[in-house]
């Protein structure tokens, strides 16, 4: 059954002052995965206003499609859908992106707020709300990866593998390994991005830049090289082959 938006959202006279910059400019993606037809409109108008560009699913299949396939600043995910419901769709994007989610539920007892939470959710806001306590919630999401965003990395860890990025030094398990320059980026990349299958174009572009005479197969080569000075045997290797599309390193 559609409940009305009116019940749901709480506005306070005047209208809400509008943030975002026209023309295109710093223009901030919203993935809305939401099942009622009137709240889901009304949140889409409203964040139109606002200056986002928002994309709308109406289901969690739908919506867990749109998820994986595309990048967005932030999702805004119910947890009662239909076809997958949120807390699946939470636990299916987390697995493989680092997104932004902020759950929207009339689920509001604290057992409901930590599984959500427990789920992979960066914040969680139960209906009904006033629209502008969501879009504060989500300027908070986007100031803390902003945060995170400019803070320096200057060391990456993974399984046993321990990269300094100022020093390009290079351990597992303590024990230094020895990589050339392009082992070393394409290691670097992978660990910036765990659990991200990248297409073997995409590793060539970054690795290698766009150099005319490099054919995508020097990264099967690469990658190779790799793997015989980072895995040992016996053990699962680090980085796993996505047949016809790339590699990915998994967690």
């Amino acid at each position: 059954m559609n409940i009305d938006a009116d019940n749901y959202f709480h506005l306070q006279s005047g209208g809400i002052p509008q943030n975002g910059k026209k023309g295109g400019q710093n223009v901030k993606r919203v993935l809305l995965i939401e099942d009622e037809i009137n709240m889901a409109r009304f949140i889409e108008l409203e964040l139109s206003y606002e200056s986002f560009a928002i994309t709308v699913a109406h289901d969690g299949h739908k919506g867990l499609k749109l998820a994986l396939q595309e990048e967005w600043d932030v999702i805004l995910l119910d947890v009662m859908l239909p076809g997958l419901d949120g807390i699946a769709v939470c636990q299916k994007i987390r697995s493989v992106k680092k997104t932004p989610i902020i759950m929207l539920t009339a689920r509001d007892s604290i057992t409901d707020r930590v599984f959500g939470l427990d789920s992979g959710a960066d914040d969680y806001i139960p209906k009904p709300f006033a629209i502008e306590e969501l879009l504060a919630r989500i300027r908070v999401v986007f100031r803390r990866q902003e945060e995170q965003e400019n803070v320096p990395r200057t060391m990456l860890a993974h399984r046993g593998l321990v990269v300094q990025i100022e020093g390009r030094i290079v351990t597992k398990n303590n024990q230094p390994v020895e990589l050339t320059k392009r082992e070393y980026d394409l290691l670097v990349t992978f660990m910036k991005n765990i659990n991200r299958v990248l297409p073997r174009d995409v590793l060539l572009d970054t690795v290698w830049g766009f150099e005319a005479a490099v054919e995508t197969n020097v990264v099967d080569v690469y990658v190779r090289y790799l793997r015989n000075k980072i895995d040992f045997p016996n053990e699962d290797s680090y980085i796993s082959t996505v047949r016809g599309i790339g590699y990915v390193m998994r967690k």
